[in-house]
């Protein structure tokens, strides 16, 4: 039974029975209730006379359907679709039905903001959702002009992919948007968003001449807080940037960025009419990262309008391509057009997320084998993502920057409006720069697994070099010597030992098992030699000992944020591995923590400190580490220069990892203002952070909540209070958040996302409590999977996953017990057991890492 998927073969088989999706017409009228929704379709297409095919649809009741004029039969609607049969070379279908509003951030959202009462709705339709608001054929192939008519409360603003035009006022108090008809694009592009938004507009000029309307909107409750001016300045340079960059004026008529509430990604390209979680504005003082996190994400967006808006991925096979591009595009504008010029150091961090996902027992391709949509469900991944953008950078170097933009120009050209395949892009490249690059491809995009790149030092007696080479060998089984444009380094100490300096540098390319890194003969041996300086290749990266000793004693005397970076990737890989202790790699990163100027690089710092005292570190060493973690970040907190990022990350860090109760009594005074931190502002955000943090420590109760959720009446704090309570240290508060989490389908996501925090939050001083839901998530995973949609049922299994225990709790095997799962239902969707056999596989990576910490 097809269920909610389309398989690969299906959509073939209709992409050949439909030869031309003309348009669509859809009329929604959003004044029907809460529950449901009215939505009546018009689907006009050319088709092979006497073929048959189906629509997809998820209704909750069809009222009538006809094609070309004769009445379908609503009964025959099953799993999700309704069959069309006996067409004709052209062809109408029409479809009324009550569609639902979701509480997942998938298909039409619908939230209340408890600031005011106000009602907001968008859509989210990648990937296979359209079909939720209207009747589709569902497949990006099939791309279509959209005619959009919404009718919606008086006092509402409403957008698509088309122009915001003037509404019609109903004499019942409603009014009526009637959208201009779209370009030729793909169902899952398409967007409808409509609420009391507000928000800012401006007009910037296309290299084509025409002027481009601009608007960057959020809820009300939270206009006060939007810099839209920022927003839009970035949006600006990004469209100067690209337009440039491609040689292709914007394809769409105007471009508006709406920030959403209860969104499940960052950000979804809608074509001409993006959507952000809105937990990009900020109701407090951004940190430098979160500030660069969203330019980014405001970039990538930007970029798909050309790359995989303007030309599309014909199957999801080639979804990397979007997504890698567009990961690759934004770091490349961000640090070309915008202020942060070191944006290749927070992509350094998005490629560990890469490198971690390619050595799991799922690593994939980067152009996956996707055979239906359950395949590319769970490929929203580290390698679609970052190591696909690590690839195409690699691509960059290859073909030469000029040739890739003269490629990509004649692409984007030639198949605008249209769909594309990687070959049709590798096409391009390989006429633009005259190279062949079938092997290339070959071992950089259609193998999985990573490599590992280490130095080979040979020194005479008097400590000259005679021969520095780079070994490559493969870590993955799947995985081929791969060919690596990169950088081979090395650092010193200055005169006076106060500073680390590079002595020497190669750039140069590595292929095979054995580079010689030519110029490095007769130099005398620098005291650290660092393989890929600079982060332009892709792989795991070792150092030799002397110079990973030489890196661990000096570590806060590289001014280099990046150069200290790639040191710090390279020793957290290792401890991954469990060939460096989780303990040491702690010690390290608090030296480097207390000199560190990048917030990028901090901010990942923070989060692999929480990772190796929680999972990392040996039973028998965690009781002590995690009160000493906690000390020094408090201390870092009090040294650090006063309201700098770095001073809030350090708190925000402590408040994470408290648990003495003298820990929780300094933040107890920070928090009621009887301790002040000179420069350090108690935001609502930070004061929740504090207060989840007494909770945890038996400091506050159910009053203070209530007293900071009456502070702070949004709707991120009433998700707030909700993971507050969700913390208390009771069994019946973990059962009863348990079972809600795990099967009530109606609390919205964000909300069910912050009481699963809450839920873990004594895990790691009390892991016994937690010892009873090892059997309850194995023997309830199968039934929360079937009870919710993918999104919801992916996180929950991701996030309930019992993995904090591994290695803390000896009477629980979770390697075993996940091991037994999969044995025994093989049934399963693959794409939950993909999820439960990672989750073995992070359990074996922890025992590795605590075993070699013990």
């Amino acid at each position: 039974m097809p269920g909610l998927n389309l398989t690969r073969v299906e959509a073939r088989e209709r992409a050949a029975v439909i030869t031309n999706a003309e348009s669509y017409e859809v009329a929604l009228d959003l004044t029907t209730g809460d529950k449901t929704f009215r939505s009546t379709t018009k689907i006009t297409f050319d088709a092979v006379e006497g073929g048959e095919t189906f629509l997809d649809l998820v209704v909750d009741r069809i009222h009538t359907a006809s094609l070309n004029g004769e009445a379908l039969n609503p009964a025959e609607y099953a799993d999700n679709r309704l069959p069309i049969r006996g067409l004709k070379a052209k062809n109408v279908v029409e479809i009324d039905a009550d569609f639902i509003y979701m509480h997942t951030g998938e298909g039409l959202h619908r939230s209340v903001d408890p600031a005011d009462g106000k009602v907001y709705l968008y859509s989210q339709f990648e990937v296979p959702d359209a079909r939720r608001v209207y009747p589709t054929f569902e497949q990006p192939d099939l791309k279509s002009s959209f005619t959009f008519t919404l009718t919606v409360p008086e006092g509402w603003t409403t957008f698509s992919v088309s122009p915001t035009p003037q509404p019609t006022a109903l004499d019942d108090g409603r009014q009526v948007f009637k959208f201009a008809p779209t370009q030729r694009i793909s169902t899952y592009i398409t967007a409808i968003i409509a609420g009391p938004y507000e928000g800012e507009t401006k007009t910037i000029r296309s290299t084509d001449g025409r002027e481009i309307d601009l608007g960057v909107y959020s809820r009300a409750s939270l206009v006060k807080y939007l810099d839209a001016s920022d927003i839009m300045d970035i949006t600006e340079a990004g469209f100067a940037f690209f337009e440039n960059a491609y040689g292709i004026p914007y394809p769409f008529t105007k471009y508006d960025q709406i920030f959403v509430p209860e969104y499940n990604a960052g950000a979804m390209e809608n074509a001409g009419c993006v959507t952000f979680r809105d937990q990009y504005i900020f109701r407090s003082k951004p940190t430098d990262w979160q500030l660069e996190s969203r330019c980014n994400t405001i970039l990538h967006e930007l970029a798909h309008m050309w790359f995989g808006d303007l030309v599309t991925m014909a199957w999801w096979d080639d979804l990397w391509l979007n997504e890698s591009f567009a990961e690759y595009m934004a770091h490349l504008a961000t640090s070309e057009a915008t202020r942060w010029s070191d944006a290749w150091v927070g992509f350094l961090t998005r490629k560990e997320w890469g490198l971690a996902q390619d050595q799991k027992p799922s690593t994939h391709p980067v152009k996956a084998e996707i055979r239906d949509l359950a395949d590319v469900e769970v490929n929203f991944d580290g390698i679609t993502y970052a190591k696909g953008a690590a690839v195409l950078r690699q691509m960059v170097s290859y073909v030469g920057r000029d040739n890739f933009f003269k490629g990509l120009h004649q692409y984007l050209t030639k198949h605008s409006y249209k769909n594309a395949t990687l070959s049709d892009l590798i096409s391009e490249l390989e006429i633009a720069s005259g190279r062949d690059m079938k092997n290339w491809v070959s071992v950089w995009v259609e193998e999985a697994g990573v490599t590992t790149l280490r130095p080979q030092i040979d020194v005479d007696e008097d400590g000259t070099l005679t021969s520095l080479n780079v070994l490559q060998e493969a870590f993955s089984p799947q995985a081929s010597l791969r060919p690596h444009r990169l950088v081979v380094a090395g650092y010193d100490l200055n005169e006076d030992g106060s500073k680390v300096e590079r002595v020497f540098s190669e750039e140069l390319d590595v292929d095979g098992a054995s580079t010689l890194v030519a110029s490095a003969a007769g130099l005398k041996r620098p005291a650290l030699i660092l393989v890929n300086d600079g982060d332009l290749a892709y792989a795991k990266v070792r150092m030799d000992d002397d110079s990973l000793a030489f890196a661990i004693a000096n570590i806060s005397k590289f001014d280099d944020p990046l150069t200290r970076r790639i040191i710090l990737a390279s020793a957290w890989d290792m401890t991954r591995d469990g060939e460096f202790p989780a303990s040491r790699f702690l010690n390290l990163v608090f030296e480097a923590a207390r000199v560190e100027t990048s917030i990028a690089s901090l901010t990942a710092l923070l989060r692999q400190i929480d990772t190796a005292v929680t999972s990392y570190v040996s039973p028998a060493h965690r009781p002590a580490q995690l009160g000493v973690v906690a000390d020094r970040l408090l201390e870092l907190a009090q040294n650090a220069d006063p309201g700098t990022d770095a001073q809030e990350m350090f708190v925000l860090g402590a408040t994470r990892r408290a648990v003495t109760h003298a820990q929780y009594e300094q933040i107890e005074r920070l928090y009621k203002g009887e301790d002040v931190l000179d420069g350090l502002v108690l935001s609502e955000d930070l004061r929740w952070a504090m207060l989840f943090a007494l909770v945890r420590g038996g400091l506050a109760n159910e009053a203070d909540i209530n007293a900071l959720r009456e502070e702070d009446n949004t709707l991120t704090g009433e998700q707030n209070a909700a993971r507050a309570r969700a913390t208390f240290n009771s069994p019946e508060v973990r059962l009863q958040t348990w079972e809600a989490v795990m099967h009530d389908v109606s609390i919205p996501n964000d909300t069910r996302w912050a009481m699963v925090a809450g839920f873990w939050s004594h895990v790691t001083t009390s892991p016994a409590t937690y010892a009873q839901y090892v059997e309850k998530f194995y023997d309830q995973v199968a039934r929360t999977w079937d009870e919710h949609t993918f999104h919801i049922a992916s996180g929950i299994v991701t996030d309930l996953e019992p993995l904090p225990l591994v290695g803390y709790l000896p009477e629980v095997d979770v390697v075993a017990r996940s091991q037994d799962w999969l044995d025994e239902h093989r049934e399963r969707p693959d794409s939950l057991r993909r999820l439960i056999a990672e989750g073995r596989d992070d359990a074996q990576r922890m025992l590795r890492a605590q075993k070699a910490d013990a």
